[in-house]
């Protein structure tokens, strides 16, 4: 008579947790990052439709790295939880804490509960009135949940950009610098840069490599954009702006965007939020 197989309970969530962070390491990083209008999002992400970073709410957005399929699912429940909620009570009730203590119970009964964990990790961010009153929120797979200060870096070498960014980031920065320090952060642990001449300029990512979308709390409403195209080159250095207009880049990151006919205005799609500056958005 064959005996039963057996495991503790403390070997298969130990077996699960490494699971799933060995998932989650080999995607490419991401990095949140607030500045002084707002909440910065930059992504190492090549494609033009699978993306990394999106919209849930008004002033709330969402970043993900590991396993595409598992974290999409999470957004666009985020974005149906945000909307039920927003119609049934009041659109203030619609805040990132809610909505990262949804994504935290998720997340928890799945990796106790399932065989196989979920192989993704995410930010919640919510932009305030006020630099002060900004939000991160960090998830990881176990459903533990985190109230991050300044950044917030996910997947890859994590940890390697998480020292670039306390050596270089301080708070405060404007939208042209604060990417910068990200990219250049991103760009230092980026297979794509190393020892390699078409990571651009000195090894760094190219906007072509990046998707990269912004929390502006200028917008009375939707809060939400993505920097694309001649923006994005420009916010890099890679396109110099006109002699006359060097904060350019940062007006169009900032401008409203153009509703098709149509369409009455504050309806967009969540899972197609306006871009700026061209075409939507990279991401892998």
């Amino acid at each position: 008579m064959t005996m039963p197989y057996y495991a503790s309970a403390e070997q298969v969530m130990r077996d699960r947790s490494e699971y799933a962070r060995k998932g989650i390491s080999r995607g490419r990083s991401v990095a949140v990052v607030t500045y002084a209008d707002g909440v910065l999002f930059i992504a190492e992400n090549p494609s033009s439709s699978l993306h990394k970073v999106g919209e849930l709410y008004d002033k709330i957005g969402f970043a993900a790295v590991g396993r595409y399929s598992e974290f999409e699912s999470l957004r666009v429940a985020g974005v149906r939880l945000a909307d039920v909620r927003g119609y049934s009570y009041n659109r203030r009730d619609v805040t990132g804490r809610v909505i990262a203590n949804a994504y935290a119970q998720t997340l928890g009964a799945i990796f106790t509960e399932q065989m196989k964990p979920y192989e993704v990790e995410l930010c919640v961010a919510e932009v305030g009135d006020t630099p002060e009153s900004d939000q991160l929120y960090r998830l990881t797979f176990d459903g533990s949940v985190v109230d991050e200060p300044d950044f917030v870096v996910m997947g890859g070498q994590a940890d390697a950009v998480t020292g670039h960014l306390r050596e270089h980031f301080h708070v405060g920065l404007g939208l042209s610098d604060a990417l910068q320090v990200g990219v250049r952060a991103l760009s230092a642990v980026s297979p794509v840069t190393a020892g390699s001449a078409n990571g651009g300029s000195a090894g760094r990512l190219t906007a072509a490599q990046l998707e990269v979308a912004v929390l502006d709390r200028r917008r009375p409403k939707r809060a939400f954009r993505r920097v694309v195209g001649s923006a994005l080159r420009t916010l890099l250095g890679d396109e110099q702006p006109a002699p006359d207009d060097r904060q350019g880049a940062e007006r169009a990151a900032h401008a409203p965007s153009v509703t098709e006919p149509g369409t009455p205005p504050g309806l967009g799609d969540p899972a197609n939020p306006d871009t700026v500056g061209g075409a939507e958005g990279t991401d892998d």
